[in-house]
Formats: C-alpha cells, structure tokens, sequence
C-alpha cells in the first residue's frame, strides 16, 4: 500500500499516514509560471495499491485539477489500484438540473475522475448519496457520525435533554441517524431558501422548549442557515444550540458570523484544512476523521469489509 497526498489537505495526509504506520510516498506537486500544475512521483509504485488524499476543497479547481494529474501519473507508473480519497467532494451540490439550461457538474467530475485513470473513490459524507451512482467504479461513502456522536457523549452530560435537529427536510435521514444513535428526539427546521447563500427560517416542526438542540448537516458554507436555525430555536425555547458540521467550507464571512451567533458551539472535521480564523475561533472546534479514513483505507487495502465500520 502506498500514500499520495496532493496540496490540498497535508496535515490530514499526515495524520492518515500516522494512523496507517505508513510513510507519504514522495511526489512533487508544483506549479509552472503559468501556474499549470506539475507532478512527479518520486517513488517506484509499480504494481502497488495507491490511495491518494486529495479533498478538493478551495480552491476547488486547483484541487481537483492537482488529482487528476496525480491519478494520471500514477497510472502511466503501472500502479496496480487507484483509489482517489477525497473526503470532501467538491461540486457534490451541484447533482442535479435545478432549472433549465444548467449542468450536473458532480456527474462531470466523476467522470473525469474516472477517465484519468482512478479505480475506486473513498469520500465522507456526500451532500447527496445518489451520487455514488454518477461513477462507473466502486465508491464508498464513509460516515462522520461515528466520531461526531462519540464527541457528543463526551460533551453533553447524561443529565441534559439533548434533541437532535436537522436544519432542513433534505437533511432529515442524516439527523434521524444522529438521533437514533444516541437515543434523543429529533426536531426539523423549516425555511425556505429565495437565492443561493440566503435562508429564511419558516417553522420549527417540533417542541425544543427546555431541549439542548444539536444541529446536524453535512456542509457549512456561508452559514447562514445555521445562524438562523439557532435563532428560531432559541426563539421557542430551546436552552442552547450547538452545531456538528461534517465539511467546513466556511467561505467568505462565515467564521466572524459563526463567531457573532447564537450558537454555543460549531463542531467540525478536518475534512477541510482549517484556516486561522477557525483555528482562533472562540466557538468553533475541529475534531480529527483521520482515524476513521484511515481504518477505511487499511481495511480496503486488505480486501476487508468497510461498512462494518458503521454498525
């Protein structure tokens, strides 16, 4: 088994690679004056079985670009199996025609992946499951609610009355799973979204009167619907609002609306380099998935089962 990282999530590789016991293969990722992206990998990979981590997160074409050039040099190295392990999937949102005239670019990338040459993609938490059936390969979807929901029972003591809400209808499976796992109620906030980036909040279905509501959701972007989410819940009683936030795009002002808000805490992965605005963030924490990807790679590396992971 070898380890490639590209340039978009290093500490991560890094932490992946320690779990693993199993040293960064060496690859050069740089960029020519024209900023055109070069890749050589400095190690024999002929015949092995390459993972390599690559979120493409902001910027995102930058990202996605370094992994395909990275999955094409391995493959004209004669590496046995590529597996592109992207924990944050970029373009996930865009899955589907919204209106007329407008392209599914999720499906775009996952052929394009598939073209340059990878065999299998690793992911976490896609903003939409049905994506794994745009790719032509093996997909596994990992699950982040292992070690959210281990952060929650570490957090929140036995004596609070913890109701899981989802911050949308679209996320309600997500949040239900969330709920199950650790025994609460599960609340749903209705809004109604006028244009990309702007939420209203309509109704909250549910009573939270006297509840310590937890959020759940898979992208925070400009984190407006979370903000809102923590108002209107507030607004009907609920004791205090935290959020747990798989992937933190975090772009624009989000981190200093996140700070300013309502909300008691926002949880985060490490799918997503954090920058050091989060890092001095009073209430935002990053907790480690490296551990869970890791296992992942380690158990497919071996040819074993994945999705016992999540029982």
């Amino acid at each position: 088994m070898k380890l490639v990282s590209g340039n978009s999530n290093r500490p991560l590789a890094e932490a992946i690679a320690a779990y693993l016991q199993t040293p960064l293969t060496k690859c050069t990722v740089r960029r020519f004056a024209d900023m055109e992206i070069f890749v050589e990998v400095q190690d024999n990979v002929r015949g092995d079985d390459v993972f390599i981590i690559q979120p493409t997160s902001f910027p995102t074409n930058d990202h996605l670009m370094e992994l395909l050039i990275i999955i094409d040099a391995l493959r004209r190295a004669s590496a046995r199996r590529i597996t592109a392990v992207m924990p944050y999937f970029g373009y996930a949102r865009q899955d589907r025609k919204p209106g007329p005239r407008t392209p599914i670019s999720a499906k775009l990338v996952a052929n394009m992946i598939t073209r340059a040459g990878a065999d299998r993609v690793m992911t976490l938490d896609l903003h939409a499951g049905q994506i794994q059936g745009f790719f032509d390969i093996p997909t596994d979807n990992l699950f982040a609610a292992p070690v959210m929901m281990r952060d929650v029972e570490e957090n929140f003591s036995g004596g609070e009355s913890v109701m899981v809400v989802s911050p949308d209808v679209g996320g309600v499976v997500r949040a239900r799973g969330y709920a199950k796992r650790i025994g609460a109620p599960l609340a749903i906030v209705d809004k109604r979204r006028d244009r990309p980036g702007e939420s209203e909040v309509m109704n909250i279905i549910g009573d939270v009167k006297g509840k310590s509501c937890i959020l759940v959701d898979d992208i925070i972007d400009s984190g407006g619907t979370l903000c809102n989410a923590a108002d209107a819940l507030l607004a009907q009683g609920a004791t205090d609002v935290s959020a747990y936030i798989t992937h933190g795009v975090l772009s624009g002002g989000a981190v200093a609306r996140v700070t300013s808000s309502n909300l008691k805490e926002l949880v985060v992965t490490d799918t997503i380099q954090a920058t050091e605005a989060v890092r001095v963030s009073q209430n935002i924490r990053v907790v480690s998935i490296a551990p869970l990807i890791g296992e992942a790679i380690g158990r497919t590396s071996r040819e074993e089962s994945v999705s016992s992971l999540f029982h």
